[in-house]
């Protein structure tokens, strides 16, 4: 199967070995479970909104030959302080995009939850504000991923745990790290091997 991952500095993972992304996680779990995935192409830099992450996939001029496609944006949107009606109306339309790469099968895309970076050490001075702003976000990713009948698979209760657990962050004090990344994937290919 061919599987596509959209998103920010989360699923390129910033400051993790390429073996260590989420994504390349998650494909190597879900061949091991028996469903056979190819290496993940993923559409991600660190620092991506919405808007960078649409213009990225325009100039990909991708093909609508994935058989799974994965949607995880909207940090960079709150960090920057980006309106969220235009976060709303620009994540909508990325939703869409990714339908149409999954050839028209919604049941083939999922949404991962955004994670909640006020729970690292970078963010703690402000977690409160920054844990109420994603909580909004994420509300919205959720209702517009129903809303379009998509799969969404929250980890921002795993993301809260960096506190906790120092190892669950990289050494910038902002970014998951490996470890963080495989729990994430432990509940994301429960959810897909149950579809």
């Amino acid at each position: 199967m061919r599987y596509i991952a959209l998103g920010d500095s989360y699923s390129i993972g910033e400051g993790v070995a390429e073996k260590d992304r989420w994504p390349n996680l998650l494909a190597n779990q879900l061949t091991l479970s028996g469903k056979p995935i190819d290496k993940p192409v993923i559409i991600a830099t660190t620092g991506w909104r919405t808007d960078n992450l649409a213009n990225a996939i325009s100039i990909a001029q991708l093909k609508a030959e994935y058989d799974l496609v994965s949607l995880l944006i909207g940090v960079n949107n709150q960090y920057q302080n980006k309106s969220i009606d235009q976060f709303t109306i620009e994540f909508e339309d990325l939703l869409k995009t990714s339908i149409g790469l999954a050839k028209g099968k919604k049941e083939n895309v999922f949404v991962v939850s955004i994670p909640d970076y006020g729970f690292t050490p970078f963010g703690l001075k402000n977690k409160e504000k920054i844990s109420s702003e994603i909580d909004v976000f994420n509300r919205v990713v959720q209702s517009v991923s129903e809303k379009h009948s998509v799969r969404f698979i929250s980890i921002t209760d795993i993301s809260r745990k960096a506190l906790e657990d120092e190892t669950l962050v990289t050494a910038d004090g902002l970014h998951p790290s490996g470890k963080m990344y495989s729990l994430w994937v432990d509940r994301i290919a429960k959810e897909i091997i149950q579809k």
